[in-house]
């Protein structure tokens, strides 16, 4: 069973209908730590060596956050910036992670049609998280299609139930996927 890591980050979670949700969503399945980063660490002072500690005991890291400016919440920033030490994570004997697979997953606020070339935003999802893909790829993570709730104010009831669905389903197809090829 493929083990995976939740990082969930959301600065104002009592803000935030769809992220609680999908957390909520996948919480209690077999395999899967939710690991809240701005609970852990409200003054941002990140236990280096606790986190990289939890990224060699799971194979799988999913982050997840809403996409705040074309990118993700602070804390996200200054825990790659802290926790992804050369000689750990890249660079000369950085093989920690090696292997592990990535997987972004993102609320916005905006439409689908907002994402693309003739979109309000220009660029697509994965466009704008391409900083996030060249980094697991310098740390020789394995990148996965990113998971996406567009308008994520906006979905009613049964809209956010099924994305909940969906978000379960990704996790747990993930927690199943044989270690090497979790996808």
């Amino acid at each position: 069973m493929t083990r995976v890591l939740v990082l969930y980050a959301h600065p104002a979670p009592h803000r935030s209908l769809a992220n609680a949700a999908l957390i909520d969503a996948v919480r209690d399945l077999p395999g899967v730590t939710v690991h809240d980063l701005y609970e852990t660490y409200p003054d941002l002072l990140i236990d280096i060596e606790a986190e990289q500690d939890l990224l060699v005991r799971h194979d799988a890291i999913v982050f997840q956050h809403p996409l705040f400016w074309y990118s993700a919440p602070a804390i996200v920033k200054e825990w790659l910036d802290v926790v992804l030490e050369h000689g750990f994570a890249y660079g000369q004997g950085g093989v920690a992670l090696a292997g592990k697979a990535w997987l972004q997953s993102v609320t916005s606020g905006g439409v689908a049609a907002a994402y693309g070339p003739a979109g309000r935003n220009r660029f697509t999802v994965p466009e704008l998280l391409r900083p996030f893909e060249a980094t697991a790829a310098l740390c020789g993570f394995r990148w996965l299609d990113p998971f996406v709730v567009h308008a994520a104010h906006l979905l009613d009831a049964d809209g956010l139930a099924a994305e909940c669905a969906r978000y379960r389903a990704r996790i747990d197809t993930l927690t199943k996927a044989p270690v090497a090829a979790a996808t």
